[in-house]
């Protein structure tokens, strides 16, 4: 027959029924907190392996007095032999929830764009159980990045649920129990049969009889009235996120403020929700009720109506907060004689049901010792992954779950050495680059870059330590830069060697809003490959203090808006190859002080739009090898200021479209071998009073005072007629 069967309590194990009587049990159990229970058993064998039960699931029934049961479920966390009666051994049993299994498992790892109960659930599925039960009537804000950092499951989630307000407690049930995730007063209920209990004092006679509570003890404390927070957003830098929360109390200094910084929120509607559950949680003690009795249905995270009190304020709906209760079995050996009667006690700590209960923040949160070091991640093909803030995703080394892509954390800022208004200093980290992590306030949750560090596959752009006395910047191209692609500032400190160095990729661009100067003590070398340009707005002046060598491959092209002086202070050589051309909009003067020669080996042509003037102050001669070609389009005029020597070695034509005047002061001496005048009409020669006349019908006119024909030889007159006065 079975020997608890017919007990008022009774453990179920899977060593099978009986295999394990139950002698004692004593326990506490608390909203937001692991139950613990330890239970005193016994067994006729003193030899049970302890391995066989620890771990495994554990039932125990207590019978109410009237007629209903309860049980209390749980995981057998530790297992030991005690003493032992003359034919029993005893052992003793720690029960506590599947919860507490997870103080057992600690993790790092990143949670993103989840709300904390989504964070939760899948730490408790992730952890392989599913026996819970989810009543939160609260909304809950979406955290962007949330780091589970060396702490237990258990220690995560429970620092998770304090800060949102949200608790836990457990319902039981032979063969399991189950977590309710609760924040309101509408997760709770009364355990059935139990919805009224009624309050007897130790002398109440035969009602003691009835299951009640039989003391009480009302309590209240000082606690804070207010809560002041605040905290910072840098995507809205100048919105003040300060949160205020009151909770007036009508006793003497209650009129103590908490303040916080910072509150772990980017908004003021999340702030002022963190304010106002941080204060629930501090008057969640303000107001505190304790009971004792052997009321069997008083069981944490149930509500009750306490009756029949003395004082009618307290006769009212309460939520058991706390209980810690302790059964002793019925003896069923003989000799235990009044020490082995069934006895079961029940203290309660409770609060009136209409205030709001908050679990204290009793789990704290990790704080990261020092910087880490961490991998830049993104894209698959992307070499620099950023936002409109320049922030980057990193792979941390302790992230077991991340995928060195664009999901292994979230976007983190990046430190530069300024950071002004549209203005400063940026340097991205790229993808594969390693960066130091700081962490604000030591936070998991909220890293920020801090600095970069070479590793053995980046090296230094300068090989070390030969390079040593060597510094600067040097960048990669992307996409698909090599090693030969890249900009460069480089610093050689070697001494005697000293060198700046500057590389452009492609191109480089130089604005200096006003000026600049450039002094170089010794030589100065320009290449450039293609063209230059060169804008001046005003002046340029150039002063060389020797030679100034240009050498020009092709074309050379220089346009001067106003006028152009060029001193040279000694001999100046211009050689042509080929053809040679100046074209000069007004006047042109040319002045030389010394010997002036052109040679020309081809043509030579000058054309004058207007006027050309030419003085020279001593000898010119023109020699010319070929031709010369004289054309002028008006009058031409030429004087000479003594005399004028013309040598022609051939013939001389001339071709006068109107008349020929020609003045000589003195003497006109013309030798020839032969001399022919040729005119169409007439020809007249003619000085003084005497005249020669010869006309193109033959009339041959001589006139004069007085004529001499005079012969060396005969002198013969012909005519058809020959007249004389």
């Amino acid at each position: 027959m079975a020997i608890q069967a017919t007990r008022q309590f009774e453990i179920f194990t899977s060593l099978g029924d009986d295999f394990l009587i139950l002698r004692r049990l004593t326990g506490h159990e608390e909203i937001g907190r692991l139950f613990e229970y330890r239970a005193e058993v016994t067994c006729d064998k003193n030899d049970v392996s302890l391995d066989d039960l620890l771990g495994t699931n554990v039932s125990i029934r207590i019978d109410h007095a009237g007629g209903g049961k309860r049980y209390i479920n749980g995981i057998v966390s530790e297992f030991s032999q005690g003493g032992a009666t003359r034919r029993q051994s005893t052992y003793h049993l720690t029960i506590s929830p599947w919860f507490w299994l997870l103080t057992r498992r600690s993790d790092c790892r990143i949670f993103q764009e989840k709300t904390v109960p989504e964070i939760i659930k899948e730490v408790f599925r992730d952890a392989g159980f599913s026996d819970f039960d989810e009543r939160l009537s609260g909304s809950y804000r979406n955290w962007e990045y949330c780091v589970q950092y060396r702490e237990t499951d258990f220690n995560f989630a429970s620092r998770l649920m304090e800060q949102e307000g949200i608790y836990y407690y457990f319902t039981h049930e032979k063969g399991k129990h189950k977590l309710v995730l609760a924040d309101d007063l509408g997760a709770h209920s009364s355990f059935p049969g139990y919805d009224k209990v009624p309050f007897f004092p130790p002398e109440g006679g035969s009602r003691a009889f009835e299951e009640h509570i039989g003391r009480w003890r009302i309590r209240h404390s000082v606690q804070p009235s207010a809560v002041a927070m605040r905290d910072y957003n840098f995507k809205t830098p100048s919105a003040d996120l300060a949160a205020e929360k009151a909770i007036p109390r009508q006793h003497e200094h209650s009129d103590g403020e908490i303040y916080d910084y910072p509150g772990e929120y980017t908004a003021g509607g999340e702030g002022s929700t963190y304010a106002r559950v941080r204060a629930e949680q501090l008057h969640a003690d303000y107001a505190r009720v304790n009971g004792y009795g052997d009321a069997r249905g008083l069981c944490a995270g149930h509500l009750f109506n306490l009756e029949k009190f003395p004082r009618d304020d307290q006769n009212k709906e309460y939520l058991i907060i706390a209980t810690d209760i302790a059964l002793q079995s019925s003896a069923f050996e003989t000799g235990e004689g009044s020490a082995g009667e069934a006895k079961f006690s029940c203290s309660i700590e409770a609060i009136d049901s209409s205030e709001q209960f908050r679990p204290h923040r009793a789990t704290p949160k990790p704080v990261v010792q020092g910087p880490q070091t961490a991998i830049v991640v993104g894209p698959s093909g992307d070499e620099i992954y950023t936002d409109e803030f320049g922030r980057v995703k990193v792979q941390f080394h302790w992230d077991r779950k991340g995928e060195n892509n664009e999901n292994s954390s979230c976007w983190i800022r990046v430190s530069h050495p300024w950071a002004g208004k549209n203005w400063g200093m940026v340097h991205l980290p790229r993808i594969g680059h390693e960066v130091i992590i700081g962490f604000l306030e030591g936070d998991p949750d909220r890293p920020i870059i801090t600095g970069r560090v070479y590793h053995a596959d980046n090296k230094h752009p300068y090989e070390l330590p030969a390079n040593k006395t060597q510094s600067g910047i040097k960048t990669r191209s992307s996409k698909d830069g090599s090693g030969d692609n890249f900009n460069e500032i480089r610093f050689e400190d070697k001494k005697g060697s000293e060198q700046m160095y500057v590389h452009a990729e492609k191109n480089q661009d130089v604005v200096v809003e006003n000026n600049q100067t450039i002094a170089v003590g010794v030589d100065r070398a320009e290449s450039i490959g293609r063209d230059r340009t060169l804008d001046v707005g005003r002046d340029k002046s150039e002063t060389v203090g020797r030679n100034k060598s240009i050498q020009v491959a092709a074309a050379h092209s220089e346009q001067i808006g106003a006028n152009m002086s060029i001193t040279v202070g000694s001999s100046l050589t211009e050689s042509v190859a080929i053809n040679y051309s100046e074209t000069v909009g007004a006047a042109m003067e040319l002045t030389v002080g010394a010997a002036y020669a052109i040679s020309v080996g081809g043509t030579m042509s000058v054309t004058v739009g207007g006027a050309i003037s030419s003085t020279v102050g001593g000898n010119r001669t023109d020699n010319i090898g070929g031709n010369k070609t004289i054309s002028v389009s008006g009058d031409a005029s030429q004087t000479v200021g003594k005399d004028q020597t013309v040598e022609i070695a051939k013939d001389v034509t001339e071709k006068i479209g109107g008349k020929v005047n020609t003045t000589i002061d003195k003497e006109q001496v013309v030798n020839a071998k032969k001399i022919q005048f040729v005119a169409k009409d007439e020809i007249k020669f003619k000085t003084g009073s005497a005249e020669l006349i010869m006309k193109k019908n033959g009339d041959v006119t001589i006139k004069g005072g007085k004529i001499n024909v005079k012969g060396s030889g005969n002198v013969i007159i012909k005519g058809s007629q020959i007249k004389e006065n």
